[in-house]
């Protein structure tokens, strides 16, 4: 019934009670985030609205808000650019080889015939050999505008380039043809191949031109015979055409591509537009209205486009928080310190920003890290990624002095890397002094970045570069006092356990450290032991390992109070349980979990380590007290059934996440495992299986977030870790044993 009550009142109070648990204030947190943005980068992104009569002198001198296009210059640059480009030729390769061997195959067939005359063959050749070579050309001119490889007027170029290079055949050529013996048309064949392809492989414009080097190739060429050489020079410049045609369609292309590729002419941020008492006429007035300058006609555009930045840069937030950090929708405290860590870091690059001059970069004095460095340690080092990216963003807003574009990529790029390398050196941390090592991180990286961007600059000083190492360097030792000045303030006002905290709470000397071990030495090792299994467990599946530790130091914290009536402390005494009824000893053993919460509570110790404590015996039941309890009455001769379990369960509630989960099973496995006298690597198995599975049937895993793929992990690594711990008392089997007592082993 208790329990029962304790749920339905946590039920209550996460409805309707408290501010922790209110959709509504969660919104107009996410709403203070959007208002804290949009305020932030209105000063830069929104321009000054001016009351501007035509054909009157203005009254101020009046700048460009942002770059606009001069749309006039721009069509003029287009067309001269697309003038500029030259006529596109392409390469066309027909593949003339293959007409050879066509002329060949034809030559070496005909001459072979006896039957016709020679006076035959002379007209034969005189008729054919120009028809093999047109059907030839229409065949690839076909073939490409099937494919659609080449476009129908580079086609078109083609057929016109070829017919107007076309090379006649000399007549007193027809005679010699038919004179040529199979074997000199063997040898002429290959050498009039390679003549045609070592020529046609380049690009040939000019048919002619390249008809010319024939003869030379041919000269150096195997071939013994007058007569074959000087027919391999006619046949090879018939066959050779042009192959570099004007390419109309890609001409046209590339003079589009270049009117694209133009860049429009612009009016720089930041330059004048008009000069005080300037008269306005026309043309600046027609400027000044498509800048959206003129009070009169009010563009309203950069409104529209800053409320659409600033709301996806929240709701990038939003949906990571919803899908990667549940905890931050589930408790709005953490949420709201989360708003507050970007108000913190947003007004401090504000507040520099007030110095920042395009001569003077006082950007790099910002404590951009500033707010990475917290999230990492109070919250989530994913988080803290995603939170540099949208600080880098912001940076290069606030901090942007240049003309050309919204955002400064330089104080971005550079932000982002600070942000990051902030983040790799916190890691882990387990000290304070981390922190420092981290703000000396950020100004080594720093620097480094602001090197680098000086370096690649066209404008490269070595004063300017020196000067921006310098306020690097002053930006990450900043950064860091900032950080450990601030990191007790979230301590304490929003109760994070962080993992310097946790640290610090392991330490030996703590007050309640130092009871447990003076007042229940017995418990103190056992909760050592625990947080050794935990701490291993915890890691093996990607949860707090840290966490695991330090809580199970707490854990058992309440047994101080009863020492005497936990079997751990029991050294040479006699059990107190056996003198007492089995529910005064229920009452007494289940109470330690209340009671070491309440001196949790009282000695101000993070809420995670008191749940680990109230929750890590769930809501199991007392084995050993609750049977006794049913024999009692079997033996009085009563009705056992009138013992119920739930009088003999612990009050829960059931564990909430899987490190309270992990100190159950671990506190319940090392206890366990304790009460065996020689244990064996078998025994140490069963019993850990045993225990998760009971605790499975049970449904002590149901509230927290643990699978069972985890839960076999967790076993195997207790199973490894507890044959460490007890390595020195797990039996040899026999057969082993008998050979170390021989000394074969």
């Amino acid at each position: 019934m208790i329990q029962q009550h304790k749920s339905f009142k946590e039920q209550f109070q996460y409805q309707t009670g408290g501010w922790k648990y209110s959709a509504l204030v969660r919104f107009l947190l996410f709403l203070a985030l959007w208002l804290l943005l949009y305020f932030s980068f209105a000063g830069k992104l929104i321009p000054e609205r001016y009351d501007i009569q035509l054909n009157v002198a203005s009254e101020k001198t009046i700048w460009a808000p942002e770059p606009l296009e001069n749309e006039k210059a721009t069509l003029k640059a287009q067309d001269e650019a697309a003038e500029s480009v030259d006529p596109v030729e392409t390469f066309v390769s027909l593949t003339n080889e293959n007409l050879v061997q066509g002329l060949y195959d034809k030559l070496e067939q005909l001459n072979a015939d006896t039957q016709v005359t020679f006076d035959d063959k002379v007209n034969i050749y005189r008729r054919e050999l120009p028809q093999k070579r047109e059907e030839f050309i229409n065949a690839f001119l076909r073939s490409g505008a099937t494919t659609s490889i080449h476009s129908e007027s580079l086609l078109a170029e083609v057929k016109k380039g070829i017919t107007e290079q076309e090379y006649r055949f000399p007549e007193d050529a027809f005679f010699k043809l038919p004179r040529l013996s199979n074997e000199d048309l063997e040898a002429m064949r290959p050498v009039t191949v390679d003549v045609v392809n070592e020529i046609m492989k380049d690009e040939r414009p000019d048919a002619q031109a390249a008809r010319a080097q024939v003869a030379e190739i041919v000269n150096t060429s195997n071939l013994t015979k007058n007569t074959q050489r000087k027919m391999v020079q006619e046949i090879a410049r018939f066959v050779i055409t042009p192959n570099v045609f004007f390419d109309k369609q890609a001409t046209e292309e590339a003079r589009a591509q270049a009117r694209e590729n133009t860049p429009a002419v612009m009016i720089l941020k930041g330059e004048e537009l008009v000069k005080k008492g300037e008269v306005i006429t026309k043309e600046k007035y027609e400027l000044l209205n498509e800048a959206g300058l003129l009070r009169d006609k009010v563009n309203y555009m950069p409104q529209v486009g800053l409320i659409l930045l600033v709301t996806l840069m929240v709701l990038l937030l939003v949906m990571y928080i919803m899908q990667r950090s549940p905890t931050l929708t589930e408790n709005n405290s953490r949420l709201a310190m989360l708003v507050l860590i970007y108000f913190l870091n947003i007004m401090a690059m504000k507040l520099v920003s007030i110095g920042q001059t395009p001569e003077f970069p006082l950007a790099y004095l910002a404590p951009v890290a500033l707010g990475s460095m917290l999230i990492t340690l109070l919250l989530d080092i994913p988080l803290a990624f995603l939170s540099s990216v949208l600080f880098s963003l912001a940076a290069s807003i606030i901090f942007n002095t240049g003309y050309e574009v919204i955002f400064d990529f330089r104080i971005g790029f550079v932000s982002l890397l600070v942000c990051f390398s902030a983040i790799f050196a916190l890691h882990k941390a387990s000290q304070r002094s981390t922190i420092l090592k981290a703000g000396v991180m950020v100004c080594l990286v720093g620097a480094a970045s602001v090197t680098a961007l000086n370096l690649l600059s066209d404008e490269y000083n070595l004063r300017s570069m020196l000067q921006s190492i310098s306020l690097m360097i002053g930006s990450g030792l900043l950064t860091a006092v900032l950080v450990i000045g601030l990191m007790p303030f979230f301590e304490v006002s929003f109760g994070i356990l962080s993992a310097l905290k946790l640290v610090e709470l392991s330490n030996p000397n703590h007050p309640l450290l130092r009871k447990l071990l003076t007042e229940t030495p017995g418990t103190y090792h056992h909760s050592v032991m625990v947080g050794n299994l935990s701490e291993a467990a915890a890691e093996s599946i990607g949860a707090n390992g840290l966490l695991c530790r330090v809580g199970s130091f707490y854990h058992d914290i309440g047994k101080t109070k009863r020492p005497s009536y936990f079997i751990e402390n029991q050294s040479n005494i006699e059990n107190p349980h056996d003198l007492i009824d089995p529910k005064l000893s229920k009452s007494i053993i289940i109470a330690h979990a209340r009671d070491g919460v309440e001196m949790l509570k009282d000695h101000k110790i993070p809420r995670p380590i008191w749940e680990i404590a109230e929750q890590h015996h769930g809501t199991t039941l007392l084995k050993y007290f609750y049977h006794k309890a049913r024999k009692m009455l079997e033996d009085e001769g009563k009705d056992p059934g009138e013992i119920k379990e739930e009088d003999f369960r612990y009050f829960g509630p059931k564990a909430q996440s899987k490190e309270a989960a992990i100190v159950g099973i671990a506190d319940c496995v090392e206890a366990a495992v304790r009460s065996l006298r020689n244990p064996t690597v078998d025994q140490i198995e069963s019993m850990v299986q045993k225990i998760i599975k009971n605790r499975l049937d049970d449904h002590q895993f149901n509230e927290c977030d643990l699978t069972l793929k985890e839960l076999d992990k967790i076993a195997i690594t207790l199973k490894e870790t507890l044959l460490g711990i007890f390595h020195s008392r797990i039996e040899y089997p026999e057969d082993l044993t008998k050979s170390v007592k021989k000394g074969e082993a």
